[in-house]
């Protein structure tokens, strides 16, 4: 049950994505917080890897966790993936968002009043005014 609880810590907080937006967990933050503590140990996806092997192994001898052991081996061979590509956990960190100025977001306001036509429609209209 310690091992669970554990793999459960190590697991639950998202990491943040290279490229795009990540979406944190309900209450991350916090268990993000004690993640972080141990620095390289749980950041490093090797060290995951080489746990979750560690972890699979006494589970493996009872037939009643031997579902627990396959899932652990698999997550152990995903990280070991991972690391050999050259990722690692990172914390979602937040930025203090800027509000946009109303000023800067309005370039041009609309010229025709509202039900307006499709763009494609508004352009052909006048070509056929002047032809």
């Amino acid at each position: 049950s310690v091992a669970g609880v554990l793999v459960c810590l190590l697991e639950y907080p998202r990491s943040k994505r290279k490229k795009g937006s990540t979406m944190e967990r309900c209450g991350q933050k916090y268990v993000t917080a004690v993640v972080k503590v141990f620095g390289p140990l749980t950041r490093n996806y090797y060290i995951r890897a080489v746990l979750h092997a560690a972890l699979a192994v006494p589970a493996g001898f009872l037939l009643s966790t031997i579902l627990g052991t396959v899932c652990l081996g698999i997550a152990s061979g995903i990280y070991l993936l991972a690391a050999v590509r050259g990722e690692e956990w990172r914390p979602i960190e937040h930025k203090p968002r800027e509000r946009p100025h109303v000023g800067d977001t309005i370039k041009q306001p609309p010229s025709n009043p509202p039900p307006r036509p499709p763009a494609d429609a508004r352009k052909k209209q006048p070509a056929e005014v002047g032809g």
